[in-house]
């Protein structure tokens, strides 16, 4: 997910930082006293790498714990006793049977099963008046805030949050770190989470991220987000990291970027994301389809053969970056797919890329040739994640 995007490797044009035509985080100023370089981002002045630079603020983040400002993203509330049920109807997933503190992933379809966006949604108290929190991608949220109270506010409340910042704190040393100042956090496992005071700040925290790390995302208003941030910066293990290596932690990881990966012509199951589908919104189950686009969506997850692309993990056998738009071709030369995402991983030191193929090309082992700069660049079709991921469970 996650995670405002449309500038998917973040463009290298240094921004002002008086540039009055991109919005600007509550840690702007911060930021700059760190010594970020600024880019444009979803709209937004963001960092991209700090003076360390991406590959060893990768490297920390994957070793101890890096501190991201994805404030940029969007945050917002669903209120009212049939807000799980509304929720329902706009994605694929099983909201109604989320437990009361637990999190999980979601897609916004349109009517044609395409991808608006994704998103982390968690139950924060249906039971009492109902309480969904959800956040959204920050190139996205204008539109999806708009589609959805479109859609769902005659059920419920749709209460967008624009006072509020997020930070995410990422790696095996997030929870020494944020425990020394939030005693109780460690309790958590993946994808729960709870109400806590961290630093005398007021927030709400989730132990999730989108690096493949153990880690945990915080909601905090703007007013208080300089002092936590600063407070997590006191922390031994953390250090400040920028969009640059978050692209590259999420990649090795296996996600999906919306924009790069994820579009509003990409159906879940081209996009190998049938583990977000439980049973119960799939053919036979209780309460299958009523999402947009259901009929082709479970379509494609009861006949594969429907697909006519599907999304797949790939290895250069060759230490040559592919990146995004590159053309793959079959051994005969013939176009039979597209990468999606793709760079040198730091952390596995070959280059890796996610692509969309024809379905006949992506089986594990299935050697396809990339085209860069007019020449093949042989990669094979391997399981992601590429990095195992270590997210804490229990």
């Amino acid at each position: 997910m996650v995670e405002g995007h449309v500038v998917y490797l973040p463009r290298r044009t240094p921004v002002s930082a008086t540039d009055t035509l991109l919005l600007k985080t509550p840690l702007h100023a911060l930021h700059l006293e760190l010594g970020a370089r600024m880019v444009p981002f979803a709209g937004y002045a963001m960092p991209v790498q700090y003076p360390a630079g991406l590959m060893a603020e990768h490297q920390h983040t994957r070793t101890s714990a890096g501190l991201f400002d994805v404030s940029h993203m969007g945050q917002l509330r669903l209120v009212g006793p049939d807000a799980a049920a509304a929720l329902e109807t706009l994605i694929p997933v099983d909201v109604i049977g989320l437990a009361v503190g637990k999190q999980r992933y979601g897609l916004l379809l349109n009517e044609d099963g395409g991808i608006i966006d994704d998103l982390m949604f968690f139950n924060r108290n249906f039971a009492n008046g109902g309480d969904i929190f959800i956040i959204v991608n920050g190139a996205c949220k204008v539109g999806d805030i708009a589609h959805i109270q479109q859609k769902i506010s005659a059920r419920c409340e749709v209460i967008p949050m624009p006072e509020m910042a997020l930070l995410a704190l990422q790696g095996p040393q997030a929870v020494t770190a944020l425990s020394r100042l939030a005693p109780g956090v460690e309790k958590l496992v993946f994808m729960t989470g709870g109400h806590f005071k961290v630093a005398g700040c007021d927030c709400f925290l989730t132990r999730s991220g989108y690096t493949g790390e153990d880690g945990f995302e915080i909601s905090v208003s703007a007013e208080q987000a300089d002092t936590l941030a600063r407070a997590l910066l006191a922390q031994p293990e953390v250090k400040p990291v920028g969009l640059g290596a978050r692209n590259s932690l999420r990649l090795e990881a296996g996600l999906c970027l919306y924009g790069n990966d994820l579009d509003t012509s990409t159906t879940p199951v081209e996009a190998s994301l049938n583990w977000a589908i439980q049973k119960i919104r799939r053919a036979g189950g209780a309460r299958a389809g009523g999402f947009p686009g259901a009929d082709k969506v479970l379509a494609q997850l009861t006949d594969p053969a429907t697909l006519k692309r599907k999304r797949v993990g790939l290895i250069a056998l060759e230490r040559v970056p592919v990146r995004e738009h590159t053309e793959l071709h079959n051994a005969e030369g013939q176009r039979i797919g597209e990468v999606s995402s793709g760079l040198l991983g730091p952390t596995i030191d070959k280059p890796v890329a996610m692509a969309f193929v024809d379905p006949v090309y992506a089986a594990l082992g299935t050697k396809v040739n990339a085209i860069v700069r007019g020449k093949p660049v042989p990669m094979e079709v391997v399981a992601m994640p590429f990095v195992p991921n270590r997210y804490f469970r229990g």
